[in-house]
């Protein structure tokens, strides 16, 4: 079955950096765009990142030359680089696959950052 797992949150000060990782199986995952989502407390949650097959990229204003989203086919994995954090960078961020019309979420992986 599908299976994403996040990785690579944490606690960091504002300014500073962190790198999350989310590993995919029982995918195609070279064949498939990836996403990057979040969402904080209260709120709904929103793209924040993606990635195509081919490797093309698109990112939410709010990030937009702070975060870089990036794949490694041959380990099956999607990253997404976040620096210059904010505090308002605070939340939950998941890993998304849509397949055969369906979404597939990770769990999920906590990022704070303090001010």
């Amino acid at each position: 079955q599908v299976q994403l797992v996040e990785s690579g949150g944490g606690l960091v000060q504002a300014g500073g950096s962190l790198r999350l990782s989310c590993a995919a199986s029982g995918i195609i995952f070279s064949t498939n765009a990836m996403a990057w989502y979040r969402q904080a407390p209260g709120k709904q949650r929103w793209l924040v990142a993606a990635i195509s097959a081919g490797g093309s990229t698109n990112y939410a204003d709010s990030v937009r030359g702070r975060f870089t989203i990036s794949r490694d086919n041959a380990k099956n994995t999607v990253s997404l680089q976040m620096n210059t954090l904010k505090p308002e960078d605070t939340a939950v961020y998941y890993c998304k696959v849509r397949l055969g019309g369906m979404d597939y979420w990770g769990k999920g992986t906590l990022v704070t950052v303090s001010s």
